[in-house]
């Protein structure tokens, strides 16, 4: 017969970690759509951001902030969320998450991308994980050249465009085929 208190401790450690990376996805796909509510409810009131010594800014403040960073360097970007490392102690954690980011360059000519990591201590309070202290290490950093997003090949493909916005596609709800949409 299975333990039933060993078997409650681990659905309850899978909730929280799952609650976590809700809370870092969230986060990196508030900054994708420029949505700074989704940004702002990954921080409790208190938390603190520091993108770099010149960058520290309060968790209420910073979505305005990246949000004027991100549309005044770039047309276009993605935060993608890889390796997730998660180490929960009672009611804080810290993690360690990898994040590619894409940033289509205005004029969509040229492309950056950054590697690096979120190092995040989150605290669940009042019941939901929310992060304390997010710090960002930039590890990589390599500009290319997009101009095929410009190629008649890649065009004749229809590829949808993401939007900067509520307007996007992964908003739409219900997902249908006839929702209108802006093409590469």
């Amino acid at each position: 017969m299975p333990d039933l208190d060993q078997l409650q401790r681990d659905v309850a450690y899978l909730m929280d970690r799952r609650a976590i990376e809700d809370c870092v996805n969230g986060h990196a796909r508030g900054h994708d759509r420029c949505d700074a509510d989704l940004i702002t409810a990954a921080y409790h009131p208190d938390g603190v951001d520091e993108h770099g010594s010149a960058a520290i800014n309060s968790g209420t403040d910073y979505a305005e902030w990246a949000n004027a960073i991100h549309r005044g360097g770039s047309d276009l970007c993605l935060h993608n969320i890889t390796t997730h490392i998660c180490e929960i102690d009672g009611d804080t954690a810290h993690t360690e998450s990898y994040v590619l980011v894409g940033l289509l360059n205005p004029g969509g000519k040229s492309a950056r991308f950054i590697n690096g990591r979120y190092i995040d201590r989150l605290e669940k309070r009042d019941g939901a994980w929310k992060i304390a202290l997010r710090r960002c290490t930039v590890d990589v950093l390599i500009a290319g050249d997009a101009s095929i997003l410009d190629m008649p090949q890649f065009k004749a493909g229809g590829f949808v465009k993401g939007a900067r916005d509520t307007g996007d596609l992964a908003y739409r709800r219900p997902l249908t085929l006839e929702d209108p949409v802006t093409r590469w």
